[in-house]
Formats: C-alpha cells, structure tokens, sequence
C-alpha cells in the first residue's frame, strides 16, 4: 500500500506540472503573436535604412574609403585592424525555454576561442541574466552588463545600448564589434545569428545576409538595377543621421528578435513538456492499477486459502 500511496503522489504532481507547463505554452503563444507583429511592421524600415546605408557605402566608389574622404566624415566607417574586439551577447533573463540561451552562449565561447588562438583580445558585453552568468562562471573579460532591458524594451534602451558601444570604438578601445543573438524564423526555428555591428565598412556582407534571411523583409531582387541616390544637402550630413539612426535600428531589430525567439523557443519547450507529462501520467497510472490489481489478486487469495483452511 505504501508503494501505491507513493505513486498516487507521484501522479498528483505530474499532474500539477502539467498544468502549468499548459499555462505556459498558451502564455507564451498568446505574446509571440504579438512579438510577430512587432517584428513585421518594424523589419520594412529597418530593411531600408540598411539598404540605403549599404548603397551609400557602395557609391563611395572603386577608390575606397581613404580615396572619398568619407573617413573623415564619420569615425564609424574607419576600418582598423582586429586587435581588441567586442561582442555583444543577447539572451534571455529566464530559462525555461529549451536550447535558445545555450546555443547562442556556445556560439560566443566558439568565436571567443577562435579570436584568441589569433592573438586578439576579446571583451564581452552582454544583454539578458543567462548570457551574463554564463560568462561571468568562464571568468571572460566583461565590458558592460546590460540590466533592466527587457522589463521595458523600446527604442530608448536600444539608444542607450548604442551609445555604451559607440564609445569604445570611436576611442580606439575596440576595432570591431560583433553582434550574437538569435533571429526569429518561426515558432519552431530560432537561428543564432553571429554578425558584424561596427564598422560600417564590413556591412556590405552582413546586409547581404540580411536579405536572405529577411525573405520578405523588403530586400532586391537579384537582377534589378541598384537605385541611384542623390545626396542632399551633402554626404556629411547624410552620414550624421543615417549612422546613429542604423546602429540605433540595428540593435531594436535584435532585441525584437530575441524576443520572438525566446517566446518561440518557450512555446515549442513548453509544448514538449505537457506532452511528457502526458505520456508519463499514462505510465505511472498503468503502473498504478497493475499494483493495484496484484494486491487485489494477493488478497484474494489469502482469502479463499483462509477459507479452505476453515472447512478441512
């Protein structure tokens, strides 16, 4: 009986965990649709700011950037070499939501290990309290914490992020930073994305990969002519707006992303578990009436022995 009580128990509390993985599940549907949303209406204008910026870089023409003079228009397109390099890691502050804070935390350890077997020196700075956990067990140089970006995401945090970044690279500290975090395909599918953020000279590349990951996110089709630009009131000014206006866009995509990622990934785990739950309620009840109908059996038994032994 006592192992039967304990099963009873063990069943209650599948049952209980059921329930809330089930909560979970529709919590996490219910604000990815408008995750979703979020991302559609702002990946247009997002996708366009990167093109035209991109075009622009491109019009500099075949002599390079020194040739332009566009190096001295704006610090963010100098190209330096790689000795000091920044990423900037985006993940979540809860768990519970399968492989999404691990996989993009493995990613950064990979490409930490890679640039230090070339002789550059990596620093951190993370979004979200997995990412920074993580590092900070692996004691890797940090160099910012990023706090309270999720309780109240909006273009003013992305703002604030921005300005704690372009700092180190207009002083020279950093020559590069690069971006991790997961880009949302599906509810099913997050995909970690390790890309380019500073300097601009190397975004040709990443909005190349932008457009394909985009879909209809707004880029070319291949085979149609570039558009042509015409710069008003000059490059100068041009750049001055369009540079902070694509870093600023660049890291709300990122963390809008992130989002939808982390959701998707919360749904599709939380889904799984209630399925498990399911199946091991099924085993532990099964389990439950054969121990059930062994005593069952047991007792009747003794019984009719007893009452053979009466009549002999």
């Amino acid at each position: 009986m006592a192992n039967l009580k304990a099963i009873r128990k063990r069943i209650t509390s599948v049952k209980s965990t059921q329930k809330i993985t089930r909560a979970m599940k529709m919590v996490a549907g219910a604000r990815l649709n408008r995750a979703q949303q979020r991302i559609v209406a702002m990946r247009p204008y997002a996708q366009k700011v990167s093109d035209i910026l991109t075009e622009v870089v491109r019009a500099i023409g075949a002599g390079g950037l020194e040739a332009s003079g566009l190096e001295e228009v704006h610090p963010l397109l100098a190209r330096r070499p790689e000795k000091k390099v920044l990423f900037l890691v985006i993940t979540s502050d809860r768990g519970l939501c399968g492989a999404f804070n691990t996989n993009i935390n493995k990613r950064a350890e990979a490409l930490w290990k890679a640039k230090v077997a070339e002789g550059v020196d990596v620093q951190f700075a993370t979004i979200g309290r997995r990412g920074r956990d993580y590092f900070r067990r692996r004691s890797a140089p940090s160099f910012q914490e990023f706090e309270g970006v999720w309780e109240d995401l909006n273009l003013g945090q992305a703002r604030r992020i921005a300005r704690a970044l372009l700092q180190p690279f207009l002083s020279g500290e950093v020559d590069a930073i690069y971006l991790i975090y997961n880009e949302f395909k599906s509810a099913m599918t997050q995909q970690v994305i390790s890309r380019p953020l500073l300097p601009l000279a190397d975004m040709g590349a990443a909005a190349a990969g932008e457009n394909g990951a985009a879909g209809q996110g707004g880029a070319e089709h291949e085979g149609e002519p570039s558009p042509e630009y015409i710069f008003e009131p000059s490059k100068a000014s041009i750049f001055e707006r369009l540079v902070p206006m694509y870093i600023e866009i660049t890291l709300l995509r990122a963390l809008y992303d992130s989002v939808a990622s982390e959701l998707g990934a919360r749904m599709t785990a939380m889904d799984s578990a209630t399925k498990n739950a399911a199946d091991m309620i099924s085993r532990l009840t099964l389990s439950y009436n054969r121990q059930r109908q062994a005593v069952i059996t047991t007792e009747l038994i003794e019984i009719i022995a007893g009452s053979e032994a009466l009549q002999t």
